[in-house]
């Protein structure tokens, strides 16, 4: 069990580092940072104090800490919005998925590379044409003598023209039911036949890509977990992915300049923004529930998928008072609300849409 002093000093490093890199004018924050804010560097000095993988046991290269200790670190990343994508997927859920599923030769291969902060992964799960039913992938691997042969595209793949390595959900059988037949694999990304090509987004940014693979191989023993289990998995995977704080925390930089402001403004306002900010507690307090469950060995599927619509919700509501409070009046456009409000249509669609997250929940309350 994490002691409180292991908590708040782990923050106070954090702070601390990222104080640092600011003072230095080594990245600036901004909302969807973690995304968008790739710098290795940074991810290496992470990987230097031995904060990537923290939660992995010792034997897999990890420090066997909590997973409310690495929520104490990642909040605080989050917070300062700082440039932490180069590491974020492969800390966030590739590696757990290995620890859990993995070969002992595929362990062996894989987590150093996230630990130090060398590999940086990309999720090939969502394709065109299948928006967030990701049961309905296309792409397909046929096993060969010595591996697999991929054929397929997949799309808004986030950091895939910085990657070193996939991680790929395919259809390795076709059968009556969409949930079966689905394996995970992990592969390399300078692979023969595999092909990047850019997707710019509204803000003029580059960081969702199209990637074709055309007849890619991938070795036997990249396969992750079983042949045919890609699907229970996957699932178990989103928990990581659903429930950490990225999926509240986006818009902290914008919110802090909100509470900035609060104490020259009207009643009104202020109480707008205290709404916002309590918010913020309760959704503070759903994410530390959902860190300890899987302390637990827990797969809390319904409780992140909870976690993800409330807190997608209060991002939107989070750019929606900024836009109230920092336009109009003649005022120049506020930088930090635009670059927000940019970003933001990709909050609800990553990690499964609001219908996709509700149809999770009600099946919750129906058992």
């Amino acid at each position: 069990m994490a002691t409180d002093d292991q908590h708040q000093n782990l923050r106070m490093e954090v702070r601390t580092l990222v104080r640092h890199w600011q003072e230095q004018g080594r990245y600036t924050a901004r909302s969807d940072n973690w995304l968008r804010g790739f710098d290795p560097e940074f991810s290496k000095e992470l990987a230097a104090r031995g904060l990537i993988g923290m939660t992995w046991p010792k034997e897999c290269g990890g420090r066997a800490l909590s997973n409310t200790v690495r929520l104490a670190v990642t909040e605080e990343l989050l917070r300062a919005g700082a440039p932490v994508a180069a590491h974020w997927v492969g800390d966030r859920q590739i590696g757990p998925a290995v620890v859990r599923h993995g070969s002992e030769r595929l362990r062996a291969e894989i987590l150093p590379g996230i630990i130090s902060a060398d590999f940086v992964f990309c999720l090939g799960m969502s394709e065109p044409e299948a928006g967030s039913d990701l049961a309905s992938v296309r792409t397909f691997a046929v096993q060969t003598d010595d591996g697999w042969r991929v054929k397929g595209r997949k799309i808004w793949t986030s950091g895939a023209h910085h990657a070193t390595h996939a991680y790929l959900l395919a259809r390795t059988e076709r059968t009556e039911r969409k949930h079966q037949g689905l394996t995970e694999f992990v592969v390399d990304m300078d692979s023969p036949g595999i092909t990047v090509s850019p997707i710019v987004d509204l803000s003029g940014e580059h960081h969702f890509n199209e990637v074709t693979f055309d007849d890619v191989f991938v070795p036997r023993h990249r396969v992750l977990g079983e042949v045919g289990n890609g699907w229970k998995q996957v699932v178990e995977q989103l928990s990581f992915e659903r429930g950490g704080p990225e999926r509240f925390l986006t818009t902290y930089p914008l919110l802090a300049e909100l509470v900035a402001t609060a104490p020259g403004r009207r009643d009104d306002v202020r109480a707008e923004i205290g709404a916002l900010v309590a918010r913020l507690a309760t959704l503070r307090t759903l994410a530390w529930q959902l860190a300890r469950s899987l302390d637990t060995g827990q797969a809390p599927v319904q409780h992140a998928a909870t976690l993800k619509y409330l807190g997608n919700a209060f991002e939107h509501d989070v750019i929606e008072a900024a836009r109230r409070l920092f336009s109009g009046g003649g005022r120049p456009p506020h930088q930090g609300y635009l670059q927000a409000l940019l970003a933001s249509p990709g909050y609800s669609v990553r990690g499964g849409s609001a219908e996709v997250l509700l149809s999770l929940i009600a099946r919750q309350e129906s058992t």
